[in-house]
This record gives C-alpha cells, sequence and structure tokens, in this order.
C-alpha cells in the first residue's frame, strides 16, 4: 500500500483530533481535485492500474471517515 497526499492528511488528522474535529474534516482542495479528475478520468478513458488502486484507496479512506465521523457524533453528543 502506497501514503498519499490525502492518507497523510487523515492519518495526522486523526493522530491529533477530538471528536468535534474529526466530525466536521474535509479533505483539502487538492485532495478532492485529485478525486474528481480520477473519477473523471475513469468514466472517460480508463485508469492505469496505479490509478485504479489510488481511486480505490480513495474511496476506502473515505469510508473510514464516514465511520470516524459517525463514531464521533456519538461521542460528541454523549451517545
Amino acid at each position: 500500500m502506497f501514503i498519499t497526499q490525502v492518507h497523510e492528511e487523515i492519518i495526522n488528522f486523526i493522530a491529533t483530533a477530538n471528536p468535534a474535529q474529526v466530525a466536521t474534516f474535509r479533505p483539502s482542495e487538492a485532495a478532492n481535485r485529485r478525486i474528481e479528475d480520477l473519477v473523471a478520468k475513469e468514466k472517460e478513458t480508463g485508469l492505469t492500474s496505479e490509478e485504479k488502486a489510488e481511486l480505490d484507496h480513495y474511496f476506502v479512506l473515505e469510508y473510514l471517515m464516514r465511520l470516524a465521523k459517525a463514531r464521533a457524533y456519538q461521542l460528541f453528543n454523549g451517545a
């Protein structure tokens, strides 16, 4: 597994975050643009195997952050 800018952002954020910060986390504009570019390229011309792996990693990270946010909301609201 390779570490991208988005991986680094999420790893650093979760390592130093509190529930309120987790609940409101958003990736950087650069990270969002990269994901959008990969999705568009996938639809238009297809991806290389490396790009496909990168996009798959982004989807896994998005899933993990959704889970972390759900947990953060529970902790933040005392549930």
